[in-house]
């Protein structure tokens, strides 16, 4: 039987969930005398089905617990010391235009930058009031590519970032190739689905380094090699042409560039893929054979696979496998990837330009902390964002914020470890405080997010925050959005009509879509001329050794272990990491530990020329040779030493887009007492 609810709620307040997960999940939150008490899931999205994951049931010990930021604070001490006195609204408001004012008249307006990765917000409480703000006030522009930049770049020149397959036709494929995807931690939804097409008879393949809970039950699995994904799919591209199941027809009609990529994909045997990949030739046989031979046939393409070098042409390789192998056109055919454009609209309520100012690459924020070239950043502005956690390079990144001469706003919901870097610390409301659209980007969901509860402490929202600093230094006109909940009528008046209307009128958006949209039937490529670029020029200029090249593998003998950062069941990137979780472990295979005299539970040192990770082992055949790996999203209190896997993970690019390389990072391990 189950236990009794601690406290009862007297009512249930319907809203959504804006957290960086592909499934826009709708809640039912339980409040009692003011206090929430209860989330559960809602049932407003039709997939999600009243069932949320246990990160978002924790969400109250966030919002009252103690790491929760209640008011303004200003530093007192050294930077990093988190020495701070109490200050109020006005007067924090007040330093920040005085800091702004003080850079610009000495350094020009580009000296400022806004650093913020809006993965967890929706439409008001990012690029909306806050992006009038900065493009008013002609700051540095951020490029936010810590995440997601070259699967997004790869989607977009390929097919216009068509819509994808939706969760509710997987049960029509035949084969599902998941790759570089845990649906068990990050889009929990989708686990239904997958159970019930096996079920139907559906062959499910995974590609992942690690023996994910959905590698376990899949028909194949391959365990490849960080940063090999690419000449894993190039194999089955030279498998479809050279056998005659390209769909030549096809690619006639609807694509441009595909004798370029059969070009790239000649030279890549299954026996040459393999051995980069560290994978079965028979095995990588096996699953292209698959392919060409099932239909419907769908690619479930995730965001690990593009955090390396050549992230960019894995995703591109990969996303291209359905229009050469004719897997379109088809109930459950095609690929998955994100639907954050399927709604077909921009922010149309920015009506003021980006400015012709610089652009600054996010992933290089320490260098350009330390060592900039040209105007020097003098004020950063953190919001919607935990740099510390979050970006390559950490130790890099500590002494840029570290610097005596950086004013830093941080703008937070808790005390994260970028807030002891700030200047002025300001309390940020959560998505259960404050009015929001949350736009999923795997299920086609639009909702509307409302309060459930007052704002913690002093709490402000961003659109509150943003509009009043906009007012304090003249940016904004009269009439002009000067608070939330102008902010969300401004949003709401410039969405297309039938979306706007929708949303007023029942706090949820209509399909697009009579069912589910069948790619190359109901949905086709938003590029110019509708058709696939299999081999966009632009792509293939700006990668260095061009779209699909290889570039190898950067361990050495010294540095000879792949560490991987993969997202796990306690956190959303970083967010939620402030809670209670059990001891952080480094994951590596025996085959690695028995060498090095490691033993389960030992104390270990993980290390390389950017810094160390003091941590404990943690032994296991789930994760290939060669790998070993440390969460996504850890805080600095979860080590021994204070360092993250961002600690060790090198501020290079990759090939395309300008994305994070986080899986490039190549490590030694020893035990601790070892030097």
């Amino acid at each position: 039987m189950a236990e009794p609810r601690a406290v009862e709620p007297d009512v249930h307040v319907t809203t959504a969930c804006p957290l960086d997960c592909p499934d826009g999940c709708s809640l039912s939150v339980g409040v009692r005398d003011g206090r929430i008490v209860e989330i559960d899931g809602g049932h407003a999205n039709d997939v999600t089905r009243g069932y949320i994951c246990a990160k978002v049931r924790r969400f109250p010990e966030r919002v009252y617990g103690p790491d929760r930021l209640r008011y303004p604070m200003a530093r007192t001490g050294p930077k990093g010391s988190n020495q701070f006195a109490r200050v109020s609204w006005d007067e924090a408001l007040e330093r920040i235009v005085d800091a702004v004012e003080g850079v610009r008249a000495k350094d020009g307006a580009e000296a400022i930058l806004p650093y913020c990765y809006g993965g967890s917000n929706g439409m008001l409480t990012q690029d909306a009031t806050d992006a009038l703000f900065f493009r008013r006030l002609g700051a540095s522009r951020l490029l936010r590519t810590v995440c997601a930049a070259p699967t997004g770049a790869a989607a977009m020149a390929l097919y216009g970032k068509m819509p994808s397959v939706v969760y509710q036709d997987y049960p029509h494929a035949k084969l599902i190739v998941i790759w570089g995807m845990n649906p068990g931690v990050s889009g929990i939804h989708a686990v239904p689905y997958l159970r019930q097409a096996q079920k139907d008879g559906a062959r499910i393949v995974v590609v992942d380094p690690r023996v994910t809970a959905q590698a376990r039950t899949a028909d194949l699995h391959l365990a490849v090699r960080p940063g090999t994904d690419v000449v894993v799919a190039l194999a089955v591209h030279r498998h479809l042409f050279e056998t005659g199941r390209a769909d030549l027809a096809f690619l006639a009609e609807h694509a441009t560039g595909a004798a370029m990529l059969r070009a790239k994909a000649a030279e890549w045997t299954f026996e040459r893929a393999a051995e980069v990949a560290g994978v079965s030739a028979a095995d990588l046989e096996t699953f292209a054979e698959w392919y060409a031979t099932s239909s419907p046939a769908l690619v479930r393409c995730g965001w690990g696979l593009e955090r390396n070098r050549n992230g960019g042409s894995a995703v591109m390789a990969v996303l291209a496998l359905p229009a050469v192998g004719g897997k379109f056109g088809v109930r459950g055919g095609g690929y998955v990837m994100s639907n954050s454009a399927a709604w077909g609209f921009n922010r149309p309520w920015l009506d003021t330009p980006e400015p012709p100012t610089r652009a600054i690459n996010m992933n290089l924020l320490g260098s350009m902390l330390t060592d900039p070239v040209g105007t020097p950043v003098n004020l950063l502005f953190v919001y919607n964002c935990n740099p510390v956690a979050t970006v390559p390079d950490q130790g890099h990144v500590l002494r840029g914020l570290s610097r005596e001469d950086l004013f830093t706003v941080v703008f937070d919901q808790v005390h994260t470890d970028t807030v002891p870097y700030a200047d002025v610390v300001l309390p940020a409301t959560t998505f259960l405080e404050q009015y929001d659209f949350t736009r999923a980007y795997g299920v086609v969901s639009l909702l509307l997010t409302q309060p459930v509860i007052d704002p913690v402490g002093e709490a402000r929202s961003n659109a509150d925050v943003f509009a009043d600093l906009g007012r304090r230094l003249g940016l904004f006109e009269e009439g002009e959005p000067r608070a939330e909940l102008e902010a969300l009528v401004g949003v709401l008046d410039g969405l297309p009509e039938d979306i706007g209307s929708s949303l007023k009128a029942t706090g949820r958006a209509t399909p697009l879509w009579d069912g589910a949209p069948v790619q190359f039937v109901d949905v086709f490529p938003r590029t110019p001329d509708r058709k696939v670029h299999l081999f966009p020029e632009a792509l293939d200029r700006e990668a260095p050794l061009g779209l699909y090249a290889y570039q190898p593998d950067p361990g050495s003998a010294e540095f000879p272990l792949a560490l991987i950062s993969p997202s796990s069941d306690r956190t959303v990137s970083s967010t939620l990491g402030e809670l209670p979780r059990p001891d952080v472990r480094l994951l590596l295979h025996p085959d690695d530990a028995t060498p090095r005299g490691i033993a389960d539970g030992d104390d270990v040192r993980v290390w390389n020329v950017l810094g160390e990770v003091r941590v404990r082992a943690q032994l296991g055949s789930w994760i290939r040779p060669g790998t070993v790996s440390l969460p996504k999203g850890l805080w600095r209190r979860h080590t021994a030493n204070g360092s993250t896997a961002t600690a060790l993970a090198p501020a290079t690019l990759t090939d395309i887009a300008g994305g994070a390389c986080f899986n490039d990072a190549r490590v030694q391990v020893s035990r601790a007492n070892q030097v």
